[in-house]
């Protein structure tokens, strides 16, 4: 048996702005490029790009939706897995994680954020969240997914 490659889950705003979407872009991508697979969950701004970017460098994407349905996740959702559990599915986006990137993003990004700490489970900030402690904080989205790796790896 093989190596299970590396989960990272990437949080951030339902709805975003340009500039966020490109931060996120360029960490799917990232995720991808280092063999991780990509969970989020699963609908757009943020999530989208980010699955995008994993996507589009042949990368395996995980959505999980709040939803009942599977039709509801973005298009580059490669396996959505719907809950009917609405924002409680922030629960199994964390967890299922071996460490969490967080962009912009508001209340049920914090959530997340929150949830990871207090599981044990280590979060990578990029482009906000930079007041928030037990929080690394990289300046740009390679430095992110590097961070997020070495982080995961080192249990």
């Amino acid at each position: 048996m093989g190596t299970r490659p590396v989960r990272i889950t990437v949080v951030g705003a339902g709805c975003c702005d340009r500039d966020t979407a490109s931060i996120a872009e360029r960490v799917g991508d990232g995720i991808a490029r280092r063999g991780g697979v990509l969970i989020c969950g699963g609908l757009g701004g943020a999530m989208e790009a980010a699955a995008r970017g994993a996507r589009e460098a042949g990368g395996l994407t995980v959505g999980i939706l709040p939803g009942t349905r599977a039709d509801d996740a973005n298009p580059y959702i490669e396996v959505p897995i719907p809950t009917g559990m609405g924002e409680a599915r922030n629960v199994i986006n964390v967890r299922a994680a071996d460490a969490v990137i967080a962009v912009a993003g508001s209340h049920g990004t914090l959530s997340e954020i929150a949830l990871a700490i207090k599981m044990g489970i280590p979060v990578v900030a990029v482009s906000a969240w930079t007041d928030l402690t037990n929080v690394v904080h990289a300046g740009s989205p390679d430095e992110a997914v590097a961070t997020a790796f070495e982080l995961a790896r080192s249990g």
